[in-house]
């Protein structure tokens, strides 16, 4: 059994996600770790999200989005619309 610290945990968790959508290494920085938790002695909780955008929007209250580069713009639509990947 591996066991991993929580920063290792919130590593992983942060690159697994940047890698599945495919996040270019350049806006990377756009997003942040809001909060890791443990589960159990094997699994932890990592939430991320993109500083300063709040999770609830309306589908199509996407104005807030204009100022983000194209691909974080387009992984929150999906988000918002629940068609995140």
């Amino acid at each position: 059994m591996m066991t991993l610290s929580t920063a290792e945990a919130t590593t992983l968790a942060m690159d697994f996600l940047m890698d599945d959508l495919e996040i270019p290494h350049g806006d990377r920085d756009f997003f942040s770790v809001l909060s890791t938790r443990a589960t159990g002695s094997e699994w932890y909780v990592v939430e991320i999200g993109v500083e300063g955008l709040p999770d609830p929007m309306p589908a199509a209250a996407d104005a807030d989005l204009e100022a983000f580069p194209e691909q974080i713009a387009k992984v929150v639509t999906m988000e918002r619309a629940g068609n995140g990947s």
